[in-house]
């Protein structure tokens, strides 16, 4: 039956079965059916085989064709969600503004077809792929939908015929469960397969998945059946094991079986040998000891376990990966086992995912996502799957292209908030998911090293591991963090305490992990990179889950989260203090940047006190923890001093490159924002004493910090003390002062954020988005471009639109701050704090001096940082004030002013800075003084030796007397043998533990301060709080390790105590630190506080600063203000306690040194600069007409000499002769910029639809080659190459930079070049070189005509012979031969250069003749190469010679040397007499009637190109020509120009008015003047061209012109003016060139009357006001009328065929407007839409790169190896054959403009850009761009006047690849 069936006819059978199938009783059908299937759908059958999909698609239709069959389906279509799927690479668009969820995205038809004016999207590409959420309003706003889901047009569907689908229900579980048997089949386990194996198998399978995709894309009511069939769990069970008797079913479902088995997250066998440990760690054992069991990884779970550990590592550490069991820590055990699958939808996405996501199965298994009941349990069962979802991905080799068609179908899933709470009620997600990511993490754990390497417990992960290498774990987090986004889910996670406990022990598999340790002996011989995977993986696993957690803990309800994490972060940092065996001291030499730990802990501690009102103290520890906590922040501050100081060199670059990402942008507020502020929490309440000194010690100054002039420092080298000091005091500042977490509001803080970066440089609008540190999970508070960015942008700053100048840089618009903010806000310690490049200090410091200078505040010497009030303290963390007000930090400061004052060595600018800085917060930030805790004074008590309290005002004018000091023996100390007297009470500070034992009464005056000894101080007051009791607590305890390296290495010096004496107060050493920095002695008098006003401190140097401290202390302190007043009236030349010590004489000299040195660097600098001034003035001096070059012969003054040339090699001067000519460095380019040229002035409109099109037969190029084309056709080859020119495409351009070089130089200038390895740019071996002297671009050089410049004068002398001598002088000379030049070094150069020009064009745009390389064809290319050059010029001169003077190109030309190197060659070719058009041009000849019938006539006159007859002329007679010999060439073509425009004019009269003005003139012909009166001259023509029927008839059809205007004797002159101005522009040209003559300006309505006087064609008196006539400038050597008749009868006397066809020659027109670009869309986007999607001409596929030639608007693929021809790729090809080599094109996705010039091309940069002023390369922004008009015109005038080469640098080679 089946079989028979199978035969038939499919379309029938269909029709047949369906129709069976209705009857209601279908069982026949049913049966049938199933046998029909059972043959067609056997999975043994090859995949390939598309018979059977055939038979589905049949069968599905039931008998109609399946086209239609879709069609009517997709009619039933009640979707109300769009749902497109795409993959990567497609472009779609994201609304912030209509977005609920970020990662909400459209298609661009929906982006299109909503409205979203004025909202915050951009367009993008995407990455990973994605789907369109129009129509969902659970990801987007209903307002942002588009027409069709607005209206949600699917709702009111008809709903679906029984029948349509009911073959559909039957056919589609038998073709799924097919395919799945195929998959099935196809796998085998990786160990024994390849890649390509499953890469076979879906080959084989993609028609089949193709047709599944198809169906889905059929709309709703084909998605509820494939729903159904999908989920339904009874098809799944009939159909999944195959029938009894079917043994292939049979070993495919075993298959199936085995696959499953290692599917959970604990195979099969581990779980076989851990059964018996399973019930002992059950429920009981609970969570915590699961994560316990993960931080300690040592204890054995259980006996059985750990022996089999032992077994597989011989029971080594947990370096060797030892697995820890997970079993006991997650609740739900499905996690672990195996999986289950219950219908196809589960087996499907099993195989989707053992097949590593192919493309087709995700995009199927999406399309179907728009029916909510599919959705559900897809969600569900890919939940189910994750754990085998994340162990594929850790096999998988495409770790990249599967982590991103993961996130492309999670995202669809987890962004939808209702969903994501559902599985989370449901399914566990996130138990499931934090398990999976520890299990994940597992599997790369070793030991930390940090502290106690041997002991330690602690596990970090491997960050050289490709787990994290290559970001693998980055799906997972990422669905985390977006689940996490949800409040209803997050909820939960933070109520989860067992959850909460297994995220802190996942998070700490990263505390501590990437640890460095500081190479001291030699150079690491490897850098790692892994920091890169480190600081990524802390970002994105720990502080993104972060900032998700924090944004739910906002309002006071929530204050409960808040706590539980602080209590977690707490009890796991506990546990990792003691994993790594951690009691006080930081191991030596250790860094790691990765505390996210303590990252969390700061975090929930800011937002509790900042949002949720909760106290600080509840959420505090014990003060010992508190000590631990500290320290390794501040270890991290220490180690950025250490980087910076160099002291970690010997570990590369890559330590560097921490240290920047620490605090970079995007990293700096999770990693060293939290640091601080949790620095400043444990400063604000640990005793500050102990704070301070224990930052000292962390920085290793201590020993730097003795009043001795000498001293020995244990751990630090000299150059790094005072680096180290400086950070020390900075780190200091910048916690006492920074307020982001403790007070400042957001808005404040984007502000100061905003104010520094913007400080540093101006920024563009995209730049400063990226600099602002935003938090790093965009549903957080500040998202970029949220209003309030640009509200408090344009509050801060002032837009800097982009400025343009041709050759100028591209500029962007950028932001720069506003004056009052420079005034107010700028915030030297914000900058610092967000620095990544120490130079950008500098660079906000400099632009901060800028503004002062400028705005006149402070003129003389640098500023210094200006101070800045601080927002108020949050009530909280007062107790950070206590830093400025404790004895430690005073007698610090107190010793550095004095070590300052006397210039001890290691001190510097930005120590005092500092110091006062530190000494101001003190003061404005004073502490309530509480009596009660003074303690009494117990010997050990050593500050009160020093200052009587701890208030800085109060200490500030305290006087100290005496200092006992440690210092080495040989120090200058020593020398002084003279103790003070006992009875003297003197106060001593004492360096050093054990000081000499004196006598009884002096003990009991001096006492013993054990002061500095900062070690000692704070080991006591840690032991003190340790141990809680006062008889211990004077002991002074060293701890075991750490003493040893506080001992200095070698054998140093003995130390010596002594005693110095001091006497100054704080104040009196400010007063004296002022009188030092002024260098006066009395810089301030006894009553200058009375004089001051207070406001103008706030601007100004060190003497500023101390004044405003000096004014601060007064005014707040009356005992201050005394002790000020009695210092300044001493009056007292600082005096120190000794003379100045050798040492001190040193520095001393040493910065006197330093300060001349500068200043002679500086006047070198100066002398330098203006040198190259004046040699840029000289080399580039463009636009000044006066200062003619030495090339230019015209020079008016006669010099007796010949002209002198410099070679800018060898330097010399001299002339240019035979044997050593000079040259001009030249750049040779083929051109066809003038081929572009239109008739209109109108650009052409870039095509943006189907209907719109260019045509390129109007252009210049074109019509010539039609032009010459038809000449061929007729006339003689010979003659015709002489009566046009070429060059309108591919023309070669020749340009200089105007400096010259003796050749043999040159020649070895190239040989050196050659050598030299490093080329960039040129190619020598192309003859492409720079010019030694200004650099410009350069490929040959021009070989300058030695000569006297006293031929000048003879050249010049007025002529008074008359017309008709003249005209037979000419003939004359044309009749010499010309002489073949002798053989010598200079013609030699000059054959070289004639072969560089042939060389620089393609061959076809020099061979237009018959014969190809015949002399006709070379002369025709020589002349026309100065024809180029001539009209090139006169388009850069603005199309006309209007403007005079000399222009740019006047000043650079070369056209006079080019002239002569091109008559010499042009003299070899001599015209044949007979053809001489010369005696045609002059003499009205006998009828020659010698013609052969055979030959072709010559071209008539009339036909011909007067310009380039001209230069004929001039290039072929011989050289010098004299100026009155040119003249009259002029003169003599001038009439045939006026003839041919008569001629031209009478052919677009109609009929009637040719009658008309015909007999008109004719009445004029008897007048004397009747030669130069138009209306004669044009009657005649008329009479002679109607002669022959044919030459008006022709025309007839053409429609004229104007033939719409009525022809007025004001009009025909207009028109004739216009015809001749082409001509007598390229003439006076040439004449200005030849001979030096100034070109005089018009305005542009004289312009003919300014030329023909130029010219001499009007005779200085003939220049009346009256307007002229063309006519009068004619001057007939013969009859007029003769002559005429005689060139009209050329033209009348052709046979009808060529005449008629040839007739259009006559009616040319020589003007053409000025070339220019395509004319651009104003939005990108309309540009972009079109091109973007469409097909290629030449492969018809959408090109990867799509281009566009902005001359002609061509549309090429860049790249694309499809329309590649000869090796050759589009875009090269289509730059040679529409530019000569030249092209421009616009890369469509990329929005920039790239230039191919010859082999090399540049990125030009872009013509749209933002509303921000910059450009959006590559569209990675997507904002919506817009066409700068001034940087389009830029590219323009470029192109036109052929400096690409000069203005762009980046040139690079393409190898015809683009």
């Amino acid at each position: 039956m089946a079989a028979s069936l199978v035969r038939r006819d499919k379309k029938s059978t269909a029709a047949h079965l369906k129709a069976d199938l209705n009857w209601t009783d279908n069982s026949s059908g049913v049966r049938q059916l199933q046998e029909l299937l059972d043959s067609v759908l056997n999975p043994e059958k090859p995949a390939a085989d598309t018979e059977a999909l055939d038979w589905c698609k049949c069968l599905i239709a039931g008998g109609e064709g399946f086209e239609e069959f879709c069609k009517t389906v997709r009619s039933y279509d009640n979707a109300t969600l769009c749902g497109l799927v795409w993959t990567a690479n497609f472009v779609a668009y994201r609304c912030r503004t209509c977005g609920i969820s970020p990662c909400m995205s459209l298609c661009a038809e929906c982006f299109n077809n909503g409205d979203h004016t004025g909202h915050d999207f951009n367009m993008f590409r995407s990455q990973a792929g994605g789907a369109c959420d129009c129509g969902d309003s659970n990801v987007m706003r209903e307002t942002g939908f588009c027409n069709r889901h607005r209206l949600r047009t699917g709702e009111n569907v008809p709903s679906v015929p029984k029948d349509l689908l009911l073959m559909s229900e039957m056919v589609l579980p038998r073709f799924i469960i097919c395919v799945i048997q195929y998959l099935r089949d196809g796998y085998t386990e990786p160990d024994t397969s390849t890649e390509r194996d499953l890469q076979k198998v879906l080959q084989q399978l993609e028609p089949q998945i193709s047709f599944l995709e198809e169906l889905t894309k059929m709309g709703g009511a084909m998605r509820t059946v494939l729903t159904k069939i999908l989920t339904n769990q009874q098809i799944f069970k009939d159909l999944s094991m195959g029938q009894e008797e079917n043994v292939y079913a049979k070993k495919n479902y075993e298959k199936y079986l085995s696959a499953l088995k290692n599917s959970g997250l604990v195979s099969v066998e581990e779980k076989a040998q851990s059964g018996a440990a399973e019930p002992t760690r059950g429920a009981e054992a609970g969570a915590g000891a699961g994560a316990l069991g993960l931080l300690g990884a040592e204890a054995p779970a259980s006996p059985d376990e750990s022996n089999k550990e032992e077994d597989q590592d011989g029971g080594q550490s947990v370096g060797q990966r030892k697995r820890v069991k997970l079993s006991s820590t997650a609740k739900d055990p499905s996690i672990m086992d195996s999986l289950k699958h219950k219908c196809f939808l589960e087996e499907l996405l099993f195989w989707t995912i053992k097949y590593e996501f192919p493309q087709k199965m995700v995009t199927f298994l999406l399309n179907m996502l728009p029916d909510q009941d599919y959705k559900i349990t897809f969600t569900k069962t890919f939940v189910q799957h994750y754990a085998f979802i994340m162990k594929t991905l850790m096999k998988s080799q495409e770790s990249d292209t599967m982590s991103n068609r993961i996130v492309h179908i999670s995202v669809q899933l987890f962004s939808n908030e209702e969903l994501a709470r559902h599985v989370t009620e449901e399914c566990q997600l996130l138990d499931i998911m934090v398990t999976v990511l520890l299990y994940m993490m597992e599997s790369c754990l070793i030991k930390s090293e940090l502290q106690d390497e041997e002991n330690s417990r602690h596990v970090v992960v491997n960050c050289s591991e490709p787990l994290l290498k290559n970001n693998t774990y980055w799906p997972l987090v990422s669905d985390f963090i977006n689940i996490l986004s949800h409040q209803s889910v997050a909820k939960k996670f933070l109520e989860d305490h067992s959850l909460l406990m297994l995220w802190m022990s996942f998070v700490s598999f990263f505390q501590g992990m990437n640890l460095n340790k500081r190479e001291l002996s030699e150079h690491v011989e490897f850098e790692s990179q892994t920091y890169y995977a480190a600081f990524a993986a802390e970002l994105e696993a720990c502080a993104q889950p972060m900032w998700g957690l924090l944004t739910h803990c906002k309002v006071k309800e929530t204050q409960e989260y808040t706590k539980t994490v602080v209590r977690y972060c707490l009890e796991t940092l506990q546990i990792w203090f003691d994993a790594i065996g951690f009691v006080d001291e930081p191991a030596p030499n250790q860094v790691t940047f990765h505390l996210p730990l303590h990252r969390y802990y700061a975090m929930f501690l800011s937002k509790a006190v900042k949002c949720q009102g909760l106290d600080l103290d509840s959420l505090l520890p014990h003060q010992e923890m508190l000590m631990k906590i500290m320290v390794h922040p501040l270890q991290i501050q220490a180690s950025l001093s250490e980087i910076h100081s160099n002291m970690w060199v010997r570990n590369g670059l890559q330590i560097k490159g921490q240290a920047m990402t620490y605090v970079q942008s995007h990293f700096c507020n999770s990693m060293i924002d939290p640091d601080i502020f949790l620095l400043q929490v444990c400063a604000s309440r640990l005793d500050p004493d102990y704070f301070i000194s224990s930052v000292f010690e962390r920085f290793k100054v201590v020993d730097l910090l003795t009043m001795a002039s000498v001293h020995q420092n244990a751990v630090l080298d000299g150059e790094q003390e005072r680096p180290m000091l400086e950070g020390a005091l900075t780190f200091l500042v910048i916690l006492s002062s920074l307020r982001i977490h403790l007070g400042m509001a957001d808005d404040e803080i984007l502000r100061a954020e905003m104010v520094s970066q913007l400080c540093m440089n101006d920024r563009t609008h995209s730049s400063l988005l990226d600099l602002i540190p935003e938090n790093p999970n965009p549903k957080s508070g500040i998202v970029p471009g949220s209003c309030s960015f640009e509200e408090m942008l344009s509050a801060v700053a002032d837009f800097k639109a982009p400025v343009f100048e041709p050759g100028g840089s591209m500029q962007q618009g950028m932001y720069t701050p506003k004056e009052e903010v420079w005034e107010k806000e700028f915030d030297p310690i914000m900058v610092v704090l967000r620095t990544v490049y120490r130079r950008d200090v500098q660079s906000a410091m400099d632009r901060y001096s800028a503004f002062l200078k400028q705005s006149g505040m402070h003129t003389t010497g640098n500023p210094w940082p200006p101070y800045k009030e601080r927002t108020p303290l949050h009530p909280c963390y007062k107790g950070l004030d206590r830093l400025l007000h404790c004895k430690t930090l005073h007698i610090v400061i107190f010793t550095l002013l004095y070590k300052i004052w006397l210039d001890h060595s290691n001190m510097s600018e930005h120590v005092l800075c500092m110091v006062l800085y530190l000494i101001e917060l003190g003061l404005d930030n004073q502490v309530q003084e509480d009596k009660e805790d003074e303690e009494p004074c117990i010997e050990e008590h050593c500050h009160d030796s020093w200052f009587p309290g701890t208030n800085l005002l109060s200490n500030l004018h305290h006087v100290i007397n005496y200092v006992r000091v440690r210092v080495p023996e040989t120090a200058p100390e020593v020398k002084r043998e003279k103790d003070p007297p006992p009875s003297t009470s003197a106060e001593a500070a004492n360096f050093g533990q054990n000081s000499r034992r004196l006598t009884g009464n002096w003990r009991e005056n001096v006492r013993e301060a054990q002061v500095f000894s900062l070690v000692a101080e704070r080991r006591r007051k840690f032991q003190e709080i340790i141990n809680r009791s006062s008889t211990e607590a004077s002991q002074v305890v060293r701890p075991k390790s750490s003493s040893t390296r506080w001992v200095p290495p070698g054998t140093p010096p003995q130390l010596v105590t002594e005693i110095l004496e001091i006497r100054e107060s704080m104040l009196s050493l400010l007063i004296k630190l002022h009188q030092k920095l002024s260098a006066k002695q009395n810089s301030l008098s006894a009553t200058w506080l009375e004089d001051m006003e207070t406001n103008s401190h706030a601007h100004g140097d060190g003497i500023t600063a101390i004044e405003r401290i000096l004014t601060k202390a007064a005014t707040r302190s009356r005992q201050s203000k005394r002790s000020i007043q009695e210092i300044c009236g001493k009056v007292s030349p600082p005096v120190a306690p000794k003379k100045n010590s050798p040492t001190d004489k040193k520095t001393m000299d040493k910065d006197e040194r330093r300060q001349r040195a500068r200043e002679r660097q500086q006047k070198l600098l100066a002398e330098f600069a203006s040198r190259q001034k004046s040699f840029m003035e000289t080399a580039m001096d463009v636009e000044s007409p006066d200062a003619e070059a030495a090339m230019d012969l015209g020079a008016s003054v006669v010099m007796e000499s010949e002209v002198l040339y410099d070679c800018v090699i060898c330097g010399q001067s001299g002339p240019s002769t035979e044997d050593r000519p000079t040259g001009l460095v030249v750049l040779l380019q083929a051109s066809s910029v003038l081929g572009h040229r239109c008739k209109s002035d109108e650009t052409k409109k870039l095509p943006t639809t189907d209907d719109e099109h260019i045509y390129p037969a109007d252009t210049c190029g074109a019509a010539h080659d039609v032009r010459l084309a038809l000449m061929q056709r007729f006339f003689k080859d010979s003659s015709c190459l002489q009566s046009v020119s070429i060059g309108w495409e591919g023309g070669v351009y020749v340009q200089t930079c105007g400096h010259t070089l003796h050749i043999d130089c040159h020649k070895s200038y190239m040989v050196s070049l050659r050598n030299d390895q490093v080329l960039q740019g040129f190619s020598v071996d192309k003859g492409e070189f720079t010019c030694p002297l200004c650099r410009q671009f350069a490929n040959s050089v021009l070989p300058c005509r030695p000569g006297r410049s006293t031929e000048v004068v003879s050249w010049h002398m007025p002529t008074n012979k008359k017309t008709a001598v003249l005209v037979k002088e000419v003939e004359d000379l044309q009749e010499q031969l010309g002489l073949f030049p002798t053989e010598s070094n200079l013609s030699k150069e000059m054959e070289s250069v004639i072969k560089d020009i042939k060389n620089t064009t393609q061959r076809k745009y020099m061979d237009y003749g018959k014969n190809p390389g015949s002399p006709d064809n070379d002369f025709l290319f020589m002349y026309s190469v100065a024809r180029t050059n001539l009209e090139l010029e006169l388009v850069h001169r603005g199309g006309n010679l209007c403007s005079g003077g000399a222009s740019a190109a006047a000043k650079r030309s070369c056209l006079n040397q080019l002239f002569h190197v091109l008559a010499m060659h042009m003299r070899l070719y001599s015209i044949d007499s007979a053809y001489n058009p010369w005696t045609r041009l002059t003499q009205v000849a006998q009828r020659r009637d010698d013609c052969l019938d055979d030959e072709r006539p010559e071209v008539p006159m009339l036909f011909r190109d007067c310009p380039s007859l001209l230069i004929i002329f001039v290039l072929t007679m011989p050289q010098p020509l004299r100026k009155e010999h040119f003249i009259c060439l002029v003169r003599m073509l001038y009439n045939l120009q006026y003839t041919q425009a008569l001629a031209s004019l009478s052919a677009k009269f109609s009929p009637e008015e040719r009658q008309a003005w015909s007999t008109s003139g004719a009445l004029k012909k008897n007048a004397f003047d009747a030669e130069k009166s138009y209306d004669a001259l044009l009657s005649h023509v008329i009479g002679e061209l109607s002669k022959v029927k044919t030459v008006y008839d022709v025309n007839a059809e053409v429609p004229s012109m104007l033939s719409s205007s009525v022809w007025s004797p004001h009009s025909i002159e207009y028109s004739l003016q216009q015809f001749c101005l082409p001509y007598l522009r390229l003439s006076c040209l040439l004449q200005h060139h030849l001979y030096g003559d100034k070109l005089s300006g018009c305005p542009e309505v004289e312009e003919f009357s300014g030329l023909a006087g130029c010219l001499g064609l009007l005779a200085p008196a003939l220049q009346p006001s009256n307007p002229i006539y063309s006519a009068s400038c004619l001057d007939w050597t013969v009859n007029a009328f003769d002559l005429m008749t005689q060139w009209c009868s050329e033209v009348t006397g052709l046979s009808d065929t060529q005449a008629k066809k040839s007739i259009t020659l006559l009616v040319q027109d020589p003007q053409w407007a000025s070339p220019h670009l395509l004319h651009l869309p104003d939005h990108y986007n309309i540009l972009f839409q079109y091109y973007h999607k469409k097909a290629c001409t030449a492969c018809k596929k959408v090109p990867k790169d799509p281009a566009l030639c902005l001359v002609c608007g061509t549309f090429v693929c860049l790249k694309g190896l499809c329309c590649k021809q000869q090796g050759i790729c589009e875009c090269v090809l289509h730059s040679q054959h529409c530019g000569a080599a030249t092209g421009i094109f616009l890369l469509i996705n990329a929005s920039v403009i790239i230039i191919i010039r010859g082999h090399r091309f540049c990125l030009w940069g872009s013509v749209y850009l933002d509303a921000h002023g910059e450009e959006d390369r590559d569209l990675r922004r997507g904002k919506p761009l817009f066409l700068c008009v001034e940087r389009y015109r830029v590219l323009q005038q470029q192109w036109v006047s052929h400096t690409f080469d000069h203005i762009n640098k980046r040139w690079g080679p393409h190898y015809n690849g683009l």
